[in-house]
């Protein structure tokens, strides 16, 4: 009797012993929304991600990729973010500005003159108190992306001179920062989904828009923007969130596996958004569009405004240490 009672704990402390690995060994489906269009830098990589964390996990962890605004614009995807309803997104600086205030420190207006003066800082302490911020409000920051430096195009006329911005109206994404740069400028600005763009612009309800050359071109606005000002106005990143609630159901070995993915992404992401820029931009002349350089100096001296507004904000302490680092560079 005894014998029996012995084999049959035995035969119980082994099953909760094996228990653990089979919940671990069960496998793992993940959707990772964005809304950039395939061919774009960010679908690239997002796609490297779920390649990657798939091939690192033995195909235990599947990521599907939703590109071009599926799962909703970029507000949308947030929202269903922090509730745990999306896994994880690409997403846009300024919608994610709109709930951890100190992303808009990077939007200052001719802050960075390139990305990788950018990354410098967001690899960095100043990356890592961002990540911090961004743990409080229910998202694990995996990677800072490329967005690229932002300049304008518009169907009305070449822009060369801050003058030639009055009255323009000009769509920008949900980004505080953008508004601030539109109204120094005379500009002004009207927010629309970036996947009604193109519309919005054939149809003249907006005159004129903002991006990176990448999305420009990913998205064909050139089709209906034959002006395009090379002005620079702007660095943006694309941060690479999970949602803390997905998060926190991985083991430890498959939160390193997400990571290691992300290295590997974010890599490709940046590199893929360098080599694109002098390519895009020749390919757009081809394409018919009028492209000025218009003086920097003069548009920086208007917006500086906006960067005096946000470091007496209430992030104006990380502002100011964003500000000082990338002008100390």
């Amino acid at each position: 009797m005894q014998r029996k009672t012995f084999t049959r704990t035995l035969i119980g402390l082994t099953a909760c012993a094996v228990l653990p690995l089979a919940v671990q060994a069960q496998a793992i489906k993940l959707t990772l929304g964005h809304g950039a269009a395939p061919g774009n830098p960010r679908h690239e990589a997002s796609v490297k991600f779920a390649d990657v964390l798939k091939a690192k996990t033995a195909g235990r962890i599947e990521v599907q990729v939703a590109p071009s605004a599926q799962l909703g614009d970029d507000a949308a995807m947030m929202t269903a973010l922090r509730t745990g309803a999306l896994d994880m997104s690409a997403n846009s600086q300024g919608a994610v500005a709109n709930t951890v205030a100190e992303y808009n420190a990077y939007g200052m207006p001719f802050l960075f003159s390139t990305p990788a003066a950018a990354f410098k800082l967001l690899d960095g302490p100043l990356g890592k108190e961002l990540a911090d911020r961004s743990l409080e409000k229910g998202m694990v920051l995996l990677g800072t992306w490329d967005n690229g430096i932002r300049h304008m195009t518009n169907s009305k006329r070449p822009i060369n001179k801050v003058e030639d911005m009055k009255g323009l109206k000009m769509r920008v994404p949900p980004d505080a920062t953008l508004v601030d740069i539109m109204k120094s400028l005379g500009a002004e600005s009207q927010q629309v989904k970036f996947a009604e763009l193109y519309v919005a612009l054939q149809q003249g309800v907006v005159d004129g828009q903002e991006n990176p050359l990448m999305n420009i071109h990913a998205s064909k606005l050139y089709e209906v923007q034959k002006h395009l000002a090379l002005t620079s106005h702007q660095f943006q990143m694309t941060p690479l969130l999970m949602s803390k609630r997905t998060w926190d159901k991985l083991s430890d070995a498959d939160k390193k596996a997400v990571q290691e993915a992300a290295v590997e992404a974010t890599a490709l992401q940046r590199k893929l958004s360098q080599e694109a820029d002098d390519k895009l931009l020749a390919d757009l002349k081809a394409k018919g569009v009028q492209v000025t350089t218009p003086d920097q100096a003069a548009f920086a001296k208007a917006t500086a405004e906006v960067t005096d507004k946000w470091m007496a904000s209430n992030i104006g302490t990380y502002v100011k240490k964003v500000v000082a680092a990338a002008r100390a560079k």
